[in-house]
């Protein structure tokens, strides 16, 4: 008989245990549990027939309709089983609710010698665990902040590799948060992976020690960050770089003068409200000309201002100030650790 777990010790088996998502291609390419391997059970145009005939005709003639479309593929189930079973022949198997598409599955896999884990409530009840856990557990956050261009990001990945815990939020996003972020990125998974890809980095802190979040707003890009940590970031001390601007103008210079020409066009025109149409002829005629300083001194006029005016939302007393005169994200990085 197939052993149940709770999504805690479900996502524990990972490492020595493949998890067959069995949900449909949608379902999975929307969100799955990270490392979990799809194996879907129907496609989706299936699941719609199944769906419609369940509602339509109801449960006996939809289980029948799901039997003749799945028949044909058990065998194929089992060889795709037998590749990714451990030494010890365990696998597990999940599906929305852990309902009858993973018991099927897990049945069929059992029936053919193999050690079967199931996930208590599916996919959902993970959902579920993840929410409650970044909302629920106490934990030391502090947030980086400063204006565009300070380089935060990279002073992450120093602090990172100093032995400081990150949570790097635009890495899982895919986007850097502005205008301009999703330039030379790949595609932006669905809010719902980005969470699981999160959570997966959350679950391995130390909640004794800080956890270190770049400073966002509610979106990254078309993303929105989940109410359950957001509400902890604003609550959150923020130690604010404070570089001066012809510093940051030359590191965005380094970091978007190599980029298409037509998408730094593309990501002007969605700020050209907010610029003001005359800035934003400015920036477009500086393109043309390739005069990249001048298309950062004009953008980070309008970007300060938006971090001045997101910065009043907070308490005064949750920033801590560090002043720099260089761009030196390695120094940076020690002078915060020390803090």
């Amino acid at each position: 008989m197939a052993i149940t777990l709770n999504p805690d010790k479900f996502i524990e088996l990972r490492p020595n245990v493949s998890i067959l998502d069995v949900r449909s291609p949608k379902e999975y390419e929307r969100g799955h549990i990270p490392g979990a391997l799809s194996l879907p059970l129907f496609s989706d145009e299936e699941r719609a027939i199944v769906g419609t005939k369940y509602t339509k005709q109801g449960k006996d003639l939809a289980v029948l309709a799901g039997l003749e479309l799945v028949g044909p593929k058990l065998a194929d189930f089992v060889r795709f089983g037998r590749k990714k079973a451990n030494a010890n022949g365990e696998i597990a198997v999940h599906c929305w609710r852990g309902g009858m598409r993973s018991a099927s599955v897990a049945w069929l896999l059992e029936t053919a010698g193999f050690k079967v884990y199931l996930l208590r409530g599916g996919y959902k009840a993970y959902r579920t665990y993840l929410r409650d856990h970044l909302r629920d557990q106490a934990a030391d956050i502090r947030i980086l902040g400063g204006m565009t261009g300070c380089g935060k990001t990279e002073v992450l990945h120093h602090m990172e590799k100093i032995g400081c815990q990150v949570l790097d939020l635009e890495c899982y996003a895919n986007h850097k948060g502005s205008a301009f972020g999703g330039i030379g990125q790949q595609p932006q998974p669905f809010a719902e992976m980005f969470e699981n890809l999160l959570f997966d980095r959350w679950i391995t802190f130390d909640f004794e020690k800080p956890i270190w979040i770049e400073d966002e707003s509610k979106s990254i890009g078309r993303i929105a960050i989940c109410d359950e940590l957001f509400f902890k970031m604003r609550a959150a001390k923020v130690y604010r770089l404070n570089l001066p601007k012809s510093e940051r103008i030359n590191r965005l210079v380094r970091e978007y003068a190599q980029l298409d020409i037509n998408a730094i066009a593309e990501a002007l025109k969605k700020i050209e409200k907010r610029l003001g149409y005359d800035i934003y002829k400015l920036c477009s005629t500086a393109l043309n000309e390739q005069r990249f300083d001048q298309i950062a001194d004009l953008t980070l006029s309008y970007y300060d201002k938006a971090y001045l005016i997101q910065n009043q939302k907070r308490d005064s007393s949750s920033f801590i100030n560090i002043n720099l005169d260089k761009d030196e994200p390695k120094e940076t990085a020690l002078l915060i650790k020390a803090l």
